[in-house]
C-alpha cells in the first residue's frame, strides 16, 4: 500500500494543477486551429504539442532532469538552441534560400511600406516602458510588431531571456492568425475605390540583378545595423545559394531538410517552454496583450503610409493602399491574405506578386530594427 501511495505521488494526477489544464486547452487550440483551419500548421502544430510536453505535470523538485527547465535534461539541451539564438539565423537561412526578391527588385519604393510598418515595433516599445517593463524587456516585447517569430526569439534571447518564452509564443501566435487580425483592419482604413486599384505588372529582374542584391543588401543593412548580422547575413547568404545557380544542394538543403529540422525543434521547445509553474503569470498575459496591440498597430502602419504615398501618385503608378498590410514579415500569409481580399473585390486584380516586396522588405526591416535596439542597448549597458 506504501508503493502504491508513493507512485500515486509521483504521478500526473496528483501534481496537475489549474494552471496545467489551461495550458494544456491552450495546446489543444493550437492544433485545432492548425489541422482544421490551416492556420500555419507547420508552425502550431509543433508548438502545440510543445506545449502539451511541457504542461505535463510532475514533482520538479525530485531532481529526474525531465523538465525542460531543469539542467541536464534533454529539452532543456534542446532550448539552449533557443536561449542562445541558435535557432534563428537557422530559419533566416532557409527563409533566403527558399525567397524570391524580384518583386522587390522591380519595385524598389515598395520597400517604404516594409519599413512603414515597423511602426507597431517602436510604439510598442514605449508603452512597454510605460507599463513599468524595463528597457530591455520592452524593447524584446516591441519585436513582435514584426510578426516575426525567429526576430523576436533571436532579439528576447540577448536582451531579455527571463521573457523568451512568452515573447514567442505570443509572436508566432499572431504569424499564425494574421488571416484573422489583418482583413477587419485593411477594410477599416481602405475604401471599396481603394481596394479596386490595380497595379501595373512589375518589370522583368534580369539574372545578375537578382545575384548582386544579396551581396550588397548585405552590406548596406549590416552596415546600417550591424546588431543584426546573424539574422540579415544568413538571409542574404541562403538567397545567393539560391540564386547564383551553382549551389542547388545547398539551396536545396537549406530550404528544405534544414529549416524543416529546426522548425520542429524551434517550435516544440517554445511550446515546452509554456510550462505552467515558469509561464502562466501575469506579466505573460501583458506580453500578449502588448503583441496584439504591435501587430495591430503594424498593419495598420502600412496601409496608412501606402495611402500617404497615393498622395504623390498619378494613373497606373498609384499602389492598392492594402499592399502595406504586408509589410510586417509573416511571409508568405500576409501577402496571400492582401491578395485575397483583392479577389473578393475583383477576380481580376491580382495582387500576390506586389503585395510580396513589402513582405520581403517587412523581413528586412524588422531584422534591422531588432540589430538597431540590440547595438544601443547593449552599448547603453540597459
Amino acid at each position: 500500500m506504501e508503493g502504491i501511495m508513493h507512485f500515486m505521488e509521483l504521478s500526473g494526477f496528483a501534481n496537475v494543477t489549474w494552471g496545467h489544464l489551461i495550458m494544456i486547452m491552450v495546446g489543444l487550440i493550437f492544433i485545432y486551429l492548425a489541422i482544421t483551419k490551416d492556420y500555419e500548421p507547420l508552425l502550431l502544430v509543433p508548438i502545440g504539442f510543445g506545449i502539451l510536453i511541457g504542461n505535463i505535470p510532475f514533482m520538479e523538485n525530485m531532481g529526474m532532469q525531465i523538465g525542460i527547465y531543469e539542467d541536464g535534461s534533454v529539452m532543456n539541451m534542446l532550448y539552449y538552441g533557443v536561449l542562445k539564438g541558435l535557432y534563428p539565423p537557422l530559419i533566416f537561412l532557409g527563409i533566403g534560400a527558399m525567397t524570391d526578391f524580384s518583386t522587390l527588385l522591380s519595385n524598389p519604393r515598395l520597400m517604404l511600406l516594409g519599413a512603414a510598418a515597423q511602426i507597431g515595433i517602436f510604439l510598442t516599445f514605449m508603452t512597454a516602458l510605460a507599463l513599468g517593463f524595463t528597457l530591455n524587456q520592452a524593447a524584446s516585447i516591441g519585436i513582435i510588431g514584426g510578426a516575426d517569430g525567429p526576430t523576436a526569439i533571436f532579439l528576447s534571447s540577448r536582451l531579455a531571456p527571463e521573457l523568451i518564452g512568452a515573447i514567442a509564443i505570443a509572436a508566432y501566435s499572431y504569424m499564425a492568425l494574421v488571416p484573422v487580425i489583418q482583413p477587419p483592419i485593411i477594410k477599416l482604413l481602405t475604401s471599396k475605390e481603394e481596394r479596386l486599384i490595380k497595379m501595373k505588372p512589375p518589370r522583368a529582374v534580369s539574372k545578375t540583378e537578382k545575384m548582386i542584391f544579396p551581396i550588397v543588401g548585405l552590406l548596406l543593412t549590416t552596415f546600417i545595423s550591424p546588431g543584426a548580422l546573424p539574422l540579415l547575413g544568413m538571409l542574404f547568404f541562403g538567397n545567393l545559394l539560391k540564386e547564383s545557380g551553382v549551389t542547388k544542394r545547398l539551396a536545396d538543403t537549406a530550404s528544405k531538410q534544414l529549416i524543416d529540422i529546426v522548425t520542429i525543434l524551434l517550435g516544440v521547445t517554445v511550446g515546452a517552454s509554456t510550462q505552467a509553474t515558469t509561464f502562466l503569470t501575469p506579466q505573460s498575459v501583458l506580453i500578449f496583450g502588448l503583441g496584439a496591440v504591435s501587430f495591430m498597430v503594424a498593419t495598420a502602419g502600412g496601409v496608412l503610409f501606402a495611402k500617404f504615398m497615393n498622395l504623390f501618385l498619378k494613373g497606373d503608378d498609384k499602389i492598392n493602399p492594402m499592399i502595406g498590410a504586408a509589410g510586417v514579415s509573416a511571409v508568405p500569409d500576409s501577402a496571400r491574405v492582401v491578395h485575397q481580399l483583392g479577389q473578393n473585390e475583383d477576380k481580376t486584380n491580382y495582387l500576390l506578386m506586389h503585395a510580396m516586396a513589402p513582405n520581403v522588405s517587412g523581413v528586412i526591416g524588422s531584422a534591422v530594427a531588432a540589430g538597431i535596439l540590440l547595438s544601443y542597448l547593449m552599448k547603453v549597458g540597459w
